[in-house]
């Protein structure tokens, strides 16, 4: 993938939630899974509970919902992104629905949430002209050109819980169904109408199950300080898919379409992820936590089409190297100077994270590009006349994806999320 001699395509806008070209890689670009308050803190919570808020990091923090309430939280995302390799620019924009879930407590200590968000995305369009041979200065040498394109990704829907069976120790899980599909293609033709042009076309869908298994565990230090400690894993496993690959080659002289059509069984995974967390909360006021995230993708298989050498048919197989294992590290806070104040600004919540992650794709042998992150928030209490509970989550983020072989991408994002807290469950007493 190179930038230096593209003519770029790529759409200014797009309905899907983005227009990276790395996402004609792998299962796309891995989708933030978060919601509103932790996208302040830039992904921070697999120490994070809050009584108010949807932590689905760490589903243990179910249990520390509210009782007589009833929590639905929904985000929103804008996107600015400049692209830029070799000298050559140029910006993308788009907008998504990211999520919409749901919280309340079953019982003391037993809390359930429900809800659906994004796994992976893949989006982009851009094409790029060569001449056959390079060196050769004649001004009539044919030349081509290849398109590329795709859209599609993976969703999940889930229900989960979460139960403390004992004070300052919960545990919990998600049960999602993960769902979707890919289209992708590469069509190529040239100058010359006597050559052939070859087109290929991918595809695949997803019908599969994801868990995500959490626990976490408060240790007091003083009367005004504690620690809680998370862990998460999710289990990886093969989605039991079976991606294909169509080849069509095209006389360019009679028309006449010549189509292979290559299928392959159970070829595509999702990796084990392993996630340890600590978060200190002091005086009801500040938490700061750091998380680490590691992700086994290097274990997972992945169709590809390779083309054959020396006589040999082209074929579609599952390779086991395609992939790198992602590390990620984020450091966030919160701060709220009086949760239950009567002064508007002392109620509010002000966040803050940074994040440095390595990436899960191979390209061409090389890993891909790392990814740092910063991001800042606050927590808009909503008041009326008949709720001052409920928030608007507002979050600014800058992501690079760094690399000095490959695109690097700049992106400016804007997060909405707004968590309406009711009271639903609560009995009313007749005098």
């Amino acid at each position: 993938m190179s930038m230096a001699m593209v003519n770029l395509a790529m759409l200014v806008s797009a309905q899907s939630a983005t227009n990276s070209p790395y996402s004609q890689y792998g299962l796309g670009v891995l989708a933030d899974q978060s919601g509103g308050a932790n996208r302040g803190m830039n992904g921070l919570g697999i120490g994070f509970h809050e009584h108010n808020q949807i932590n689905f990091i760490n589903p243990a923090s179910y249990s520390s919902v509210d009782s007589l309430t009833f929590i639905l939280d929904a985000g929103f995302s804008g996107q600015f992104t400049n692209y830029s390799e070799g000298g050559v620019k140029i910006n993308a924009k788009n907008s998504n629905f990211e999520y919409v879930t749901a919280a309340f407590r079953l019982r003391k200590n037993l809390g359930f949430s429900f809800g659906i968000l994004p796994y992976t995305n893949i989006g982009y369009q851009y094409s790029n002209t060569e001449k056959l041979n390079p060196g050769d200065n004649n001004a009539s040498q044919v030349a081509y050109n290849n398109t590329y394109s795709g859209s599609g990704g993976l969703h999940q829907v889930y229900v989960g819980a979460g139960w403390s069976p004992f004070k300052d120790f919960s545990l919990g899980a998600n049960i999602s169904y993960l769902w979707g599909e890919y289209d992708r293609s590469v069509v190529n033709s040239y100058s010359d109408g006597y050559v052939n042009t070859l087109s290929r076309y991918y595809h695949a869908e997803v019908r599969n199950y994801k868990l995500d298994f959490g626990v976490q565990y408060t240790h007091r230090i003083s009367k005004n300080d504690e620690l809680t400690f998370g862990l998460t894993f999710s289990p990886g496993h093969n989605l039991k898919a079976d991606p294909d690959c169509k080849v069509i080659s095209t006389n360019s002289q009679t028309g006449v379409a010549d189509t292979t059509v290559y299928s392959l069984k159970d070829g595509l995974e999702i990796p084990s992820t392993y996630g340890v967390g600590v978060m200190w909360h002091h005086d009801k006021s500040l938490k700061v936590g750091l998380d680490y995230q590691l992700q086994t993708w290097s274990k997972a298989v992945y169709p590809k089409y390779v083309t054959g050498k020396d006589g040999q048919p082209d074929r579609y197989e599952i390779i086991n190297d395609a992939y790198s294992d992602r590390h990620k590290l984020t450091i966030g806070a919160d701060y709220c100077p009086v949760e239950r104040s009567r002064r508007f600004f002392k109620r509010m919540h002000y966040r803050f994270g940074a994040s440095y992650a390595t990436n899960y794709l191979k390209i061409n042998g090389h890993d891909g590009p790392k990814e740092y992150s910063v991001s800042a928030g606050v927590a808009v209490p909503i008041v009326n006349a008949y709720n001052n509970r409920s928030m608007l989550n507002l979050s600014v983020q800058w992501v690079r994806q760094d690399s000095k072989k490959f695109i690097t991408e700049n992106s400016f994002r804007i997060n909405i999320g707004l968590t309406f807290n009711e009271k639903w469950f609560a009995k009313w007493k007749m005098e």
